[in-house]
């Protein structure tokens, strides 16, 4: 498993290629991922490295927290995040070191992953894609309706899994194969930009690895 980074989405914008079309795409800002641990297969009986994201006061960080990042010479993060690798690519990095989108190249397929918007409670029709009763005709007050949830007699319960309305969005999902677009290493205002094909729905403030 390639090493990855870690990062917060930006905002959206669009850029044109050279046959004259336009791609959406999502910008995440990955600068200042800082290595806080190593690990090895002899010592912790796998090969990965831990990367710290982010700002976070010291007041707000755990005295257990803070002896770990004391350790690495590394400022607390308030995203703390880990990938296994193979013991070879671990060989350049350091503790204390930092990780930058010099790891991608422009037109590599990555997974990306993060938390989506949340959208609160929801309707089945939101939430599973229901399609709505008739608005007329005899019909009061029920177009948006799920319809009978229950069962007969026997056996007498809502079965596990039924779609039915609740709380949409929040969870953590995982988007594969998106191809990278364009890396600025030294974007104006001191950021470190990723730009990929869009494919999903988050808050721009959600970290994404």
């Amino acid at each position: 498993m390639p090493i990855g980074l870690v990062g917060r989405k930006v905002g959206m914008t669009r850029i044109f290629t050279d046959e004259g079309g336009t791609q959406p795409v999502t910008v995440l800002d990955v600068s200042d991922n800082r290595v806080t641990q190593i690990k090895s297969a002899e010592k912790d009986g796998y090969a990965a490295v831990q990367v710290a994201f982010g700002k976070r006061r010291a007041s707000r960080v755990n005295k257990a927290i803070a002896g770990h990042l004391a350790k690495a010479g590394v400022e607390a993060g308030h995203t703390l995040r880990e990938f296994r690798a193979r013991a070879e690519d671990l060989a350049n990095l350091k503790v204390g070191g930092k990780i930058g989108v010099e790891i991608f190249k422009v037109g590599q397929k990555v997974d990306v992953q993060g938390i989506t918007i949340g959208k609160g409670f929801a309707g089945v029709i939101k939430r599973h894609h229901f399609s709505s009763n008739r608005a007329s005709h005899g019909n009061s007050i029920s177009h948006n309706k799920p319809g009978s949830t229950g069962q007969n007699q026997s056996p007498a319960r809502v079965f596990p899994g039924k779609r039915m309305a609740g709380h949409l969005g929040d969870v953590r999902r995982t988007i594969l194969n998106l191809e990278i677009v364009r890396s600025l290493p030294s974007p104006p205002r001191r950021h470190r930009n990723l730009t990929r094909r869009s494919a999903e729905q988050s808050a721009p403030w959600n970290s994404k690895w």
